[in-house]
């Protein structure tokens, strides 16, 4: 299914044109700073941009200050030496400050690279090590974190207390003595992010991220999330992971619309305050933090009720029992997203099925992306059958990603995401699971999702994670992990009902043979199952 048509047209950096705001063009004109902020500022400074929460109290940050924060806070980054190509690091909170540190660095030509800050020693060591970091800005509450890091980089820190370069300077006497800075044009190839992948199956790896990747994220903020001008949007995913810092921070502000950070830890009665006092009409996240919210009851989302117009679902699979809830209770349909740190979104849906208790309808992919499942020998499948979901790279204008930055460059035509999926006779993409995590079992090809879809539906399951185990007459049975919800006892009886409950909504082959009750189940700090550990249950 192709659907490659020209996305660019409109856009600020259109390769057509070098006039529409930009000085310069396509193959030397770019820079993020200016497209995420400066040319907003330059048409209406008062418009907001970052509406901020931080312990019940608001604030809001407009295009003109963050124009002028962040060429201020780049001229600080060329005072300390950090040159175009230049890795800067921020280990810094949901705030304006990690705005600022972003746009600036980008407005020198610096490559911007965030630190998830539940990170411990060890991860941020590791990051600060491979990405060859030039500046780290660090929170002064995190940097008990650094202190313990072997060989870290200079710190800028954002306290009173200044940084570590000799001065006894604040942040904001750092950025008011700064000399000021135009934003620099690079070509549309130059990297602008370092990203790490999250490591589901081991050690992270680092890409560098292209600023023709703005065209991609425009496209799915204006085509996936169907953000329009009358929105007010939050992205609650952490601008740590690839899904908060392309779409939490740079999407919305590539559109010239402003997004909400809070400060606080998640939590469910807070977050419906939030989206209650905001008037939030389009609200982005996780299924896990979709969950909390169920969680919390209908009482307790009863004040925002017919309020959101738009909820979309990103990190992992979305089962079919969030949306029928949202749709229940808030009047919504929750849409299911899916995308790698290396590709962005590439597929969303739009809409249920009728049948409340049924999977989704499917994805589509977004525009500007080819999308094909291959099966082993890399041939293309038609509909109905299992296969590795992939990008065709050259047929695909909007495909960004060259490879990891310690490997060789991609040679192939497609791009194999490791997922296994299959088209519906409608042409959409369902997914499946992990082409490593699906189950054989009497001959039968088992997804993991299904059973965690079926299993998640039960009044008792919080969450489930599902895998193969080894047995000597199936090649492979099911097992299901299953977090109960709170107040329900783990029994022999409640086992069997579970057994049974997939058993009838799914099939004979697929229903879990073995079900083992636990309190949590391993994630990533992005929320992604890990179902290798499960495997070897070697999570503590």
């Amino acid at each position: 299914m192709d659907r490659s048509n020209d996305v660019t047209e409109g856009l600020a950096f259109a390769p057509v044109s070098a006039s529409d705001g930009l000085s310069g063009n396509w193959d030397t004109g770019l820079n993020a700073c200016f497209e995420c902020c400066d040319r907003h500022a330059a048409v209406d400074a008062d418009r907001p941009a970052i509406y901020f929460e931080d312990e019940g109290r608001s604030s809001v940050t407009t295009f003109g200050k963050l124009r002028a924060r962040s060429t201020a806070f780049a001229g600080l980054l060329t005072r300390l030496g950090v040159q175009p190509g230049d890795c800067v690091a921020a280990l810094v909170p949901r705030s304006p400050e990690l705005v600022v540190a972003a746009l600036g660095a980008w407005r020198i030509g610096a490559i911007f690279m965030p630190l998830f800050t539940a990170f411990g020693e060890a991860a941020i060591g590791h990051r600060l090590e491979q990405a060859n970091v030039a500046v780290l800005i660090v929170d002064e509450a995190y940097l008990p974190r650094v202190d313990g890091v072997d060989n870290p980089p200079p710190s800028i820190l954002i306290s009173n207390v200044g940084c570590t370069h000799g001065t006894t300077e604040s942040w904001d006497q750092l950025i008011a003595a700064a000399a000021l800075s135009e934003p620099s044009e690079m070509d549309a190839d130059a990297p602008f992010l370092r990203m790490f992948t999250s490591g589901t199956t081991g050690k992270p790896k680092s890409l560098d991220v292209p600023l023709r990747a703005l065209v991609a994220f425009t496209v799915y903020m204006r085509e996936g999330i169907d953000l329009q001008q009358a929105d007010r949007f939050w992205n609650l995913a952490d601008p740590g992971w690839a899904y908060g810092l392309y779409y939490a921070l740079i999407g919305p502000l590539l559109l010239g619309f402003p997004t909400v950070f809070s400060k606080q830890a998640f939590d469910p009665h807070l977050a419906i305050e939030t989206i209650r006092r905001l008037e939030i009409t389009s609200l982005a996240g996780s299924p896990t933090a979709f969950r909390l919210l169920m969680k919390a009851g209908p009482d307790a989302v009863w004040p925002i009720r017919d309020q959101l117009r738009v909820v979309s679902s990103a990190g992992e699979p979305l089962t079919p029992e969030v949306s029928s809830w949202f749709r229940e209770h808030l009047g919504v349909d929750v849409r299911d997203h899916y995308g790698q740190t290396e590709l962005g979104i590439v597929l969303a849906s739009h809409e249920m099925s009728e049948d409340l208790a049924s999977q989704p309808k499917g994805s589509t992919p977004i525009s500007g992306f080819r999308l094909a499942v291959l099966d082993e020998a890399g041939g293309e499948l038609g509909p109905g059958a299992a296969g590795e979901l992939a990008v065709h790279r050259t047929a695909s204008p909007l495909f960004w990603f060259v490879g990891y930055r310690e490997q060789v460059a991609l040679s192939e035509p497609y791009y194999r995401t490791g997922d296994l999926v299959q088209w519906n006779s409608e042409g959409r993409i369902l997914f499946i699971g992990r082409t490593d995590d699906v189950i054989t079992s009497s001959g039968y090809r088992i997804g993991p999702f299904d059973v965690e879809s079926a299993l998640a539906e039960h009044a008792k399951v919080l969450e489930v994670g599902v895998i193969g185990i080894p047995d000597a007459q199936r090649t492979e049975i099911v097992k299901a992990f299953v977090v109960l919800m709170p107040d329900v006892d783990a029994t022999n009886d409640l086992t069997e009902e579970l057994k049974q409950y997939v058993r009838k909504r799914l099939s004979a082959h697929a229903y879990p043979r073995e079900i083992e009750f636990i309190d949590r189940l391993p994630r990533t700090p992005s929320g992604k199952l890990q179902r290798h550990l499960l495997k070897g249950k070697a999570f503590p």
